[in-house]
C-alpha cells in the first residue's frame, strides 16, 4: 500500500520541487499540499496522511506549535520538519514537540525515502547535517546517567510501567518513580515521550 504523503510550507517552489522528487516514487501518494496552519488543520479534519512534511515558517503559526497540536489530535500521523534551520533549538523544539524526524530543503530523493521508511518503523530520522548539529553541541549538554538511571530509561523505552520496571529491577514503584523524575529534570524534558526522543536522539538508547 502506498505510503500517504501530505506537505505544509508556504513556499511553492519548495512544495513542487519536493512533488517533483517524489511523483515516479511508486510507493508515494502524494495527497496535496498546505501553505498555511489553518489549511493544514481543515485538510486533517477530512483526511489523514500518513507523514507530514511540515515546514517550521508558517504565515499563521509556529510550525512548532502546530506540530504539537497535531500530534494531539492526529497520533497516528508521523511529522518530518522540514526547514532551512539547521539550528539546535528548532531541531530539539520540533522533536520535543512530537516530530519523528527532521530534514532540511536541501534533502535529496534518497533522503526522503529513507526519511519515510524511518519513521515509519518507529524510529527517528535526522538528516546527516541535522545529525552533525546536533552532535557538535551534544558532549556539553548529554547529561551524565548512573548505571540504575540507564536500566529505567532502556526500560521505559521498551513501553514497561512502574510497576513492570520496580518487578524486572527488584527494587520498589518509588524507587522507580523517583529515578523518572530525576530523568525527566536531567533531560530537561516535560514527559515520556520527550525523554525517549531525546535518548534516542543522543543514541542513549
Amino acid at each position: 500500500m502506498a505510503t500517504k504523503i501530505f506537505i505544509v510550507d508556504d513556499h511553492y517552489m519548495v512544495i513542487e520541487g519536493i512533488r517533483s522528487l517524489l511523483q515516479e516514487e511508486k510507493t508515494i501518494e502524494w495527497m496535496g499540499h498546505a501553505s498555511t496552519a489553518a489549511s493544514c488543520l481543515a485538510f486533517l479534519q477530512k483526511q489523514q496522511p500518513d507523514i507530514i512534511l511540515m515546514d517550521i515558517n508558517l504565515p499563521d503559526m509556529s510550525g512548532i506549535d502546530l506540530c504539537k497540536e497535531v500530534r494531539e489530535k492526529y497520533p497516528s500521523a508521523f511529522i518530518i520538519g522540514l526547514s532551512t534551520f539547521n539550528q539546535q533549538s528548532f531541531i530539539q523544539r520540533m522533536m520535543e514537540n512530537g516530530a519523528s524526524g527532521y530534514v532540511l530543503k536541501n534533502a535529496t530523493q534518497e533522503e526522503l525515502m529513507e526519511a519515510f521508511q524511518t519513521v515509519l518503523k518507529g524510529k527517528v530520522y535526522l538528516s546527516d547535517d541535522v545529525s552533525q548539529t546536533l552532535r557538535k553541541n551534544a558532549d556539553a549538554q548529554i547529561p551524565v546517567l548512573t548505571r540504575r538511571e540507564k536500566e529505567v530509561l532502556e526500560l521505559i523505552a521498551e513501553g514497561l510501567t512502574n510497576i513492570e520496571i520496580a518487578s524486572r529491577l527488584f527494587i520498589s514503584t518509588t524507587t522507580v518513580d523517583t529515578h523518572r523524575k530525576n530523568l525527566l529534570a536531567k533531560f530537561d524534558v516535560r514527559n515520556t515521550a520527550a525523554l525517549v526522543k531525546y535518548a534516542m536522539l543522543h543514541k542513549l538508547i
